[in-house]
């Protein structure tokens, strides 16, 4: 009578540690680790640190009982901050660029989107996956964007996460393992970034209206995930229409991601960590793939059309757009505008697309 209840002991403290500890307790041990984690991080200089980081101590702080949640209006916040900064990335140089060389941007885009959407759709109707979470998780570029949208059309926002950002690694080294091989960039020094920068008075004002408008039209229009999209599409518009400037400071960016990436973490649990642990085989052969297809349309480019390898390679690389910014910026010979536009291009075009290409994907499993 008294064995069986004490089999159950041993499983016990595990799941409740967190869950044993005041909110307050469970908050400053969340924000520590998140701090250590997303400094180690930044330190190994892997991309996106700051949002991983936070996502990683969430997801240790979730498979351990923790009862604390992000509350929805500190999320919507950050998502409307995260469709500020999409916003500001696009930069009206690109157009010129794209214009003059259309045909070879929507063939690539096209490509690389149907490439990765075929991957998406095999893990899923291999079951692997579930739903359209696999094809979410395998889109190319707007890492965190998909993973904001991926919750609002079904999908599993955990998974996405987990294949996205472990994408964005994997592509982020890949491309400058390859770019040591034409660069020599150990002499180059990324500036040290200055987490509390003086405040532009009328562009921060500016930053704080459009998520303010733009959550708000997102959510009048009914849109999916209506505090990024919204503050994304007015955003743009304002920004490329208007030419208004936007300031996007470290430290406000720190926070929105550490919002985004404990919304997510927080919500893992034991099985969902243990059913992305056992696809991981599956997800890295999809990630592998995705990225030996982009290095073969950057042969093609490159012999075709007469390209720089290392610029056709850079322009066609799937994800870590930031990563290969600093890497085109590091090599004499790399046409930064070619591969700013092509990654631009896609980036813009996958988030117009995603939804709809997911849903058709979606459409096609079921039957």
């Amino acid at each position: 009578m008294d064995s069986s209840p004490e089999q159950h002991i041993p499983d016990q403290p595990a799941i409740e540690r967190m869950a044993r500890l005041r909110r307050p307790w469970q908050w400053l041990i969340l924000l520590v680790i998140s701090t250590l984690l997303a400094g180690a991080l930044e330190f190994a200089a892997l991309p996106a640190a700051l949002l991983i980081g936070p996502m990683l101590a969430a997801i240790v702080a979730g498979t351990n009982g923790a009862t604390v949640r992000v509350p929805r209006l500190l999320f919507g916040s950050a998502q409307a901050v995260v469709g500020c900064l999409v916003a500001a990335s696009i930069s009206a140089d690109i157009f010129p660029v794209f214009y003059a060389e259309w045909p070879l941007f929507l063939g690539v885009v096209i490509a690389t989107v149907a490439a990765s959407s075929l991957l998406g759709w095999l893990i899923s109707r291999w079951r692997i996956l579930p739903g359209t979470t696999a094809v979410w998780g395998s889109s190319p570029g707007a890492a965190t964007a998909m993973v904001l949208m991926a919750g609002a059309f079904g999908a599993d926002q955990r998974l996405v996460a987990f294949m996205q950002y472990l994408r964005v690694i994997f592509v982020s080294m890949t491309a400058a393992i390859v770019a040591k091989m034409w660069v020599d960039t150990s002499g180059i020094e990324i500036p040290p970034v200055i987490w509390f920068p003086p405040i532009d008075g009328q562009a921060f004002a500016a930053t704080i209206g459009i998520a303010l408008v733009g959550g708000l039209a997102g959510k009048l229009c009914r849109l999916p995930s209506p505090f990024f999209l919204g503050t994304f599409i007015f955003g743009a518009v304002i920004h490329l229409g208007l030419g208004v400037g936007m300031q996007l400071p470290p430290w406000l960016l720190a926070i929105s991601y550490a919002m985004v990436g404990w919304s997510i973490g927080l919500n893992f649990t034991r099985p969902i960590l243990r059913h992305a642990t056992r696809a991981l085989p599956q997800i890295i052969a999809s990630i592998v793939a995705l990225i030996a297809f982009c290095g073969g349309l950057a042969f093609v480019i490159s012999r075709v059309l007469g390209i720089d390898p290392l610029t056709a390679y850079l322009a066609t690389s799937p994800g870590g757009m930031d990563s290969v910014a600093i890497i085109a910026a590091a090599a004499q010979h790399v046409d930064i505008s070619f591969v700013m536009a092509l990654q631009s291009a896609r980036f813009l075009i996958v988030l117009l697309v995603g939804p709809s290409v997911a849903r058709l994907v979606a459409r096609s499993i079921r039957e």
